[in-house]
């Protein structure tokens, strides 16, 4: 026997006959029903709503995510989970619980997503699951989110994957011209455009196979860059990261049609050839108006790949202690000292030898391996947000692309002008995007924010007693917080529902950061005294 089970509104009567019965009806029942094809002997499978509400809950073990997406007629491809048989038990004083539920709330409610907790272990042992570590369960589901979009990054090529070998002269020399990261950054990142017959050709995603080699070396890098955090930081680690990771993912997911209100555009990766007709909506179903970011799933890579690497070695102070330390990076970068690092690190371990299988995936030409290069450094050096001279910037550019004035027309601007003109607005949303997502716990559930506000104060007060912060963080905190709602994370919600791209997640967003501030400004000044006294007890232990 086989179950399966999928959450959402019914509609429910009595139908009159010989044999009078109630019966449900409604797209929830449907989309049960068609799961039955996929359903295994003495197995439930859920849907991805039904393991939301599971994972709301605080019941996040007792699922776990099939192996791959499964196709449901009317549907398309989806993500399911298998209820586990038995629930994970958890050693005393283990953080992990705490840690990926956390992260599983913070992606909550995504379409075509997969919820954090036990994301992409698949192997259906639970022994094997219970002896996992939080990082390489972490591991697993950055894995499980980037593997899939290199699969459509293929399909994107026509299902090629050749030896790039042609190109180790240009990734050898890529990033080394004798200057910084920082000098490489760029106002406008030209984007792929794709034609609809191009579009038309491209294979299913779920039918491409990047093969054991190449995932395997994905979870190696990923282990590897892992590795590369340092877990002491309370904050700046790869639990940071990965959260980070699962807000661009949801905002990714919620890109929406400009000037259609909030309906959710449908994602490259649900993208059926066999059910469109119309090359113009075929283009515009895949773009979505997203001015070219949803069609191209290596810029949706590049920037999932950003959110993973962006704080690669941070050494848990901010940049100007690095400069006024005069640290041996800060000799080198001047300014932006961790995120050019972590760029130069990250790089440098991706183009190493042992994982060319995996770049191949990435990349297949001079041009898409300089576009993901651009896409990783504007990406990564957008999350310093306080560098004054990198602010003044990204508002004159942002203003450039959204400002009053009247779009370019074709006869005014041509073709070139056009895609020049969305070609900026795409280079500065992905900036805010990333952004946002640095400090997406400001606009989520109160206790979200409450959790990683205490683990960067925990760090800033860390380094104060260190000696390595010039005054008491404490002191300044709670109105500090106030700040940093008032001037940057409220106005940058509200940017993220101007752009008109990110449909009901700006509106969301918005409204977490308002209610997060408001409860901050009752809580706060005895949450911080709360704050202290933790960090007394975990001295004295």
């Amino acid at each position: 026997m086989s179950c399966r089970n999928c959450s959402g509104q019914v509609t429910a009567g009595v139908l009159r006959g010989e044999r009078s019965r109630f019966q449900l009806f409604g797209d929830t029942m449907n989309t049960a029903a068609r799961m039955e094809q996929s359903g295994e002997r003495n197995r439930i499978q859920l849907s991805l709503a039904t393991a939301n509400m599971l994972s709301e809950a605080g019941l996040a073990t007792w699922i776990m995510p099939r192996g791959g997406k499964i196709y449901v007629k009317g549907k398309g491809e989806m993500q399911t989970y298998w209820l586990r048989k038995s629930k994970a038990r958890k050693s005393k004083g283990s953080d992990t619980k705490s840690d990926m539920t956390t992260l599983t709330e913070s992606a909550e409610t995504v379409e075509e997503s997969d919820s954090v907790e036990d994301i992409g272990l698949g192997f259906g042992d639970d022994y094997h699951h219970e002896r996992m570590t939080k990082i390489e369960r972490l591991v697993e589901w950055n894995v499980e989110v980037l593997a899939p979009l290199l699969q459509q990054i293929i399909a994107s090529r026509g299902g090629v994957v050749n030896d790039i070998a042609t190109l180790s002269g240009v990734e050898q020399q890529i990033g080394k011209g004798g200057g910084t990261v920082l000098d490489e950054f760029t106002s406008i990142i030209p984007l792929k455009r794709f034609e609809a017959e191009d579009l038309r050709a491209r294979p299913r995603p779920s039918s491409i196979d990047i093969g054991g080699e190449a995932k395997s070396q994905l979870r190696s890098y990923l282990s590897q860059i892992a590795g590369m955090y340092h877990d002491k930081n309370p904050f700046h680690n790869f639990h940071h990261a990965s959260h980070v990771t699962a807000s661009v993912k949801k905002l990714l997911t919620r890109i929406v049609k400009v000037g259609e209100g909030n309906g959710l555009a449908v994602s490259s990766s649900s993208y059926q050839t066999d059910t469109i007709n119309d090359d113009e909506n075929l283009v515009d179903l895949l773009a979505g108006h997203s001015y070219g970011i949803t069609s191209d799933p290596l810029t949706q890579f590049a920037v999932l790949f950003s959110a993973i690497i962006h704080d690669v070695d941070h050494p848990g102070v901010p940049n100007a202690q690095l400069v006024k330390e005069n640290t041996r990076n800060a000799q080198i970068y001047k300014k932006s000292v961790a995120e050019q690092n972590s760029v130069e690190l990250a790089w440098e371990v991706l183009m190493s030898d042992e994982y060319s299988s995996l770049r191949s995936c990435i990349y297949q030409t001079e041009a898409d391996l300089r576009r993901f290069r651009q896409l990783v450094v504007n990406a990564v050096m957008a999350t310093d947000i306080v560098d004054k001279e990198l602010q003044a910037l990204r508002k004159h550019r942002w203003e450039a692309a959204f400002s009053n004035a009247s779009p370019p027309t074709p006869s005014s601007f041509g073709k070139h002008g056009i895609e020049k003109h969305d070609d900026r607005k795409a280079t500065i949303v992905l900036e805010h995007l990333i952004q946002a997502s640095d400090v997406s716990h400001t606009m989520q559930h109160w206790h979200i924010y409450k959790d990683w506000n205490e683990r960067f104060f925990m760090e800033c007060y860390r380094a104060y007693k260190n000696g390595r912060a010039g005054s008491d963080p404490s002191e300044n905190w709670y109105k500090g917080e106030i700040g940093f709602f008032d001037f940057y994370v409220i106005p940058l919600a509200k940017k993220l529902e101007s752009c008109g791209v990110f449909g009901v997640s700006s509106d969301e967003y918005l409204n977490y950061a308002k209610a997060n501030r408001d409860e901050w400004v009752r809580e706060g000044e005895v949450i911080v005294q709360q704050y202290l006294a933790e960090y007394k007890d975990e001295e004295e232990l």
